[in-house]
């Protein structure tokens, strides 16, 4: 099939060109906008009690006001608020008030804190609003450019904070790290090509090709949201990038390394690609597979936002491994050797004397070797059992410097940390009856002994009165792990107990949707990770036409997995004093470690897979395999490590967990499981990794020693 394909594209290279171009056109002229959202209530489905709660708040009280936004008066000088520091706070809430600012229903002034450090004012806007639409998070700007000369000269600073707040600085985060870490990428990608390849045509093709890919899949990605009401995580942009540049650029390097090495053995330039294609087409495409199963397996996820970001990267890998079969080969086939230009060194084989010593090394010591990369990755596991999952997307996705992140810190100078963000308790009559006077008084009693109930608002009685929603304040952050599990565990138990006979309670608020989704990614966690791993296992068999290789293939994938979550927990917990790493990590990780992981091996393994169907006994492949494939594997590594790890620069929290983890994977996968584990392994099985297919037969070629002299031999002839 692959040959086909080859045939096919290097004997038509302009109508592959132009099918690219009408294709990239029409895509992008048809595409809606990809559209994102940080609000985790969206990404959660209506039988959790959260959302419950929220549609019973939005019948109960259809007039109700949002607390979008929290303005945060100090002094200056960090000194306490006077009386006439707050009677001008106050005066600055009226003033702005009065502007009437598009979105914002109500500005209310509130008393200045008990130790006097902070003086708040709640920004109202509709229960309705759109977290995504500019006019509402432009209504964050506005407030904020309003209030600037009312200030001058007061002696006081204003910050504003709150969800809506959070997300317009999430959005001015994201567009700076977009560029980021494209302009990152870019340079990476350029620098590393012009360094393996001395070629600027080599190192400039991929990123004119993977941004014409990178249009066209971003484009079905919007279609396909659009089309099944799909929620996207803010992130996915960047997110994106280093997938489509990182994985293209692999792609593209897998494929051209095997058409300079057939170009070495004496093929003309149009057979020697088709003869690359025939020959890494397999091992691309089943690489590529098992990356796609892995993500198209989150569509069976509890939350939108995973449902979403697997098609969407399964489509974008999809794009790209059709670009790599076909629109690259059709340039190159275009441009021939000229593609090497003014490097003459693909003419030569080079002695690759590092890669031939160090396959000598596995293939003699294949049981030292599997017990010190086995013994690494087992070491930095134990860091995975610190790991603890933090849910706070939203403040996650900003740097510390920004005004709601700063404005946050001072807000709880003065008040206790659940006031930023309290609980609804909503206590609901079933039969549609008013609330008495004694039920309320008596339920509002009980929700304050509840742990880690700080305080509990007068109830708020809905129209009817049958309907009261009791604001609680949480003695804990409300973002915090103790506070979640102090939602999800005595106080949900404690508010449905205590509720008079007749009626209802549910638990409501940010919190309480940080507890859901914690459950909800559990219940993930045991669905679909093993659904993905059954189907890659799946796609390596067929690959390899064994039942033995993808078994120990898909557990040193697991293993440099929990490598990498110890290493990262360790970097993060441990060492940078973080109280938790985002909840989406690890998903993050299966996604990227263990779904781009499986790459180096599948590229390895398949080359050993051809070695020994060569007739080279198991050692004697493990040398050629890695001296052959170490540089390529060496080389791509390099490159997608460095993309995700430019995502370190982005400038939030999240971002920087994500680049650090899957450039620290990438790391192992490449240069530790598809270097030195896989090939040892195999190694060490021999001929019964390959069964029940032919080539467990025993093989026919000569000794190790003579075999790898001829074989070197032969390869670096003219």
């Amino acid at each position: 099939m692959f040959a086909r394909l080859g045939q096919i594209v290097v004997h038509h290279p302009w109508r592959v060109i132009a099918l690219w171009v009408l294709a990239a056109i029409g895509v992008i002229a048809t595409s809606p906008g990809l559209s994102t959202t940080t609000d985790e209530s969206s990404f959660l489905p209506q039988h959790y009690e959260s959302i419950q709660a929220s549609n019973l708040q939005d019948s109960a009280f259809p007039q109700s006001q949002l607390a979008a936004a929290v303005m945060v008066f100090s002094r200056s000088d960090g000194g306490k608020l006077t009386a006439t520091d707050s009677a001008r706070a106050t005066a600055i809430t009226n003033r702005l008030a009065s502007k009437h600012i598009e979105r914002i229903t109500a500005i209310t002034p509130a008393r200045a804190s008990a130790n006097r450090q902070v003086q708040t004012s709640i920004v109202g806007m509709s229960k309705k609003i759109n977290y995504n639409d500019k006019l509402v998070t432009g209504a964050i700007k506005t407030l904020r450019d309003d209030a600037k000369p009312l200030l001058s000269g007061t002696g006081l600073t204003m910050g504003v904070t709150g969800s809506i707040a959070q997300q317009y600085d999430s959005l001015q985060s994201s567009k700076n790290a977009d560029s980021i870490v494209l302009l990152s990428t870019f340079g990476l990608i350029l620098i590393l090509l012009l360094v393996i390849f001395r070629s600027p045509i080599i190192a400039i093709l991929p990123l004119i090709v993977i941004g014409i890919v990178s249009q066209v899949a971003t484009g079905f990605i919007a279609d396909a949201n659009a089309a099944f009401n799909l929620h996207t995580d803010s992130s996915i942009s960047q997110i994106l990038i280093v997938v489509l540049f990182g994985i293209g650029t692999d792609y593209i390097l897998f494929l051209m390394f095997r058409y300079r090495e057939r170009l070495r053995a004496g093929e003309d330039p149009k057979q020697a690609m088709i003869g690359a294609v025939t020959r890494v087409g397999e091992a691309i495409a089943s690489a590529a597979g098992a990356v796609i199963v892995a993500f198209m397996a989150l569509v069976f996820s509890t939350l939108s936002v995973l449902r979403s970001m697997g098609p969407a990267l399964a489509i974008a890998v999809a794009v790209t491994l059709v670009a790599g079969l076909t629109l690259v080969p059709a340039v190159v086939s275009l441009l021939g050797t000229k593609v090497f230009w003014p490097s003459k060194s693909w003419r030569r084989e080079p002695e690759a004397a590092r890669f031939a010593a160090l396959g000598r090394g596995v293939g003699r010591r294949p049981a030292v070797f599997a017990g010190v990369s086995g013994l690494v990755m087992i070491a930095l596991t134990v860091g995975a059992f610190g790991y603890h999952p933090s849910f706070d997307l939203a403040s996650g996705g900003i740097p510390k410097t920004a005004e709601s992140a700063v404005a946050l810190r001072t807000l709880e100078k003065g008040l206790p940390a659940g006031a930023t963000d309290p609980t609804d308790v909503f206590l609901h009559n079933i039969g549609g009856q008013s609330l008495s006077a004694a039920e309320l008084s008596s339920y509002r009693a009980e929700l304050a002994r509840l742990p880690s109930v700080g305080a509990v608002a007068a109830p708020r009685l809905s129209a009817d009165s049958a309907t009261a929603d009791f604001s609680i304040t949480l003695t804990t952050d409300p973002a915090s792990t103790a506070a979640i599990n102090a939602v999800k565990g005595p106080i949900r138990s404690g508010a449905h107990s205590a509720a008079p006979a007749g009626t209802e309670a549910l638990v409501g608020g940010t919190t309480s949707v940080y507890a859901d989704i914690q459950r909800a990614v559990n219940h993930d966690y045991s669905l679909v990770f093993p659904l993905a791993a059954v189907v890659i296992l799946l796609i390596l068999g067929l690959l390899l036409r064994s039942v033995v290789a993808p078994w120990y293939l898909m557990a040193s994938v697991g293993l440099g997995f929990a490598a990498t979550l110890g290493a990262t927990t360790l970097a993060f917990q441990t060492i940078g004093g973080q109280n938790g790493i985002i909840f989406l990590l690890p998903v993050y990780m299966y996604l990227f470690v263990v779904a781009l992981g499986t790459d180096y091996n599948i590229l390895m393994v398949a080359r050993l897979r051809e070695e020994a169907k060569a007739g080279h006994d198991p050692r004697a492949a493990v040398v050629l395999a890695v001296q052959q494939s170490g540089p390529t594997i060496a080389a791509a590594g390099v490159i997608l490590a460095g993309t995700f790890a430019s995502l370190i620069l982005a400038g939030n929290t999240i971002l920087s967990e994500l680049g650090f983890a899957v450039s620290f994977g990438i790391a192992i996968s490449a240069f530790v499981m598809a270097m030195f584990f896989t090939p040892s392994l195999t190694a060490l099985i021999g001929r019964r990794a390959w069964w029940p297919g032919h080539d467990s037969a025993a093989p026919t070629g000569r000794p190790e020693h003579e075999l790898v002299s001829a074989d070197t031999q032969a390869r670096m002839m003219p």
